[in-house]
């Protein structure tokens, strides 16, 4: 599975803006702080302000700001502001999928995958990130004496690999 850079710095951006919500951050200083692209993340900008996740303002005190609570906000509502559907298998969505023969069983695996990953992204909240940020060093590591909250991981879909011969 891959997650989209834009995606990626859409998340990245909201933890931004919803760690520091007390003035408007500038699209540059985000860059600069995320080490993300400046063209690209405007880009990404317009595509959150359309979804209503971040609202801006003109003019020297301008800036951006979270555009609702961010503990309303999922990482799965985050990535499909900016890349439409969550999960595409060629351009079609699991839940359309058909293979003949002896793939047949394979759509259920994919539309699994799509299930696990929008459970653990979908109770995920840009809230949660932004308070796991604040209680890491910097380097993404907890600080001595601090744990950080447990994360539940979906359990993995098994599946039956044949062996080499």
């Amino acid at each position: 599975m891959q997650i989209s850079a834009k995606a990626d710095y859409a998340v990245r951006s909201l933890v931004e803006l919803a760690a520091d919500s007390g003035r408007p951050l500038t699209c540059e200083g985000i860059a600069s702080s995320q080490d993300i692209p400046f063209r690209f993340l405007k880009s990404v900008f317009r595509d959150l302000r359309q979804a209503g996740l971040v609202r801006s303002q003109r003019g020297c005190e301008g800036g951006y700001w979270i555009g609702r609570d961010p503990a309303a906000i999922s990482v799965a509502e985050v990535m499909t502001a900016v890349d439409g559907e969550f999960l595409t298998l060629r351009g079609a969505r699991p839940d359309t999928l058909k293979y003949p023969g002896a793939a047949q069983g394979l759509p259920d695996l994919w539309r699994a995958v799509e299930a696990a990953a929008q459970a653990v992204l979908g109770r995920t909240t840009i809230a949660e990130l932004a308070a796991e940020g604040v209680r890491t060093d910097g380097a993404g590591r907890e600080p001595r004496g601090e744990a950080g909250p447990a994360r539940d991981v979906a359990p993995a879909v098994p599946v039956s690999v044949p062996a080499s011969a």
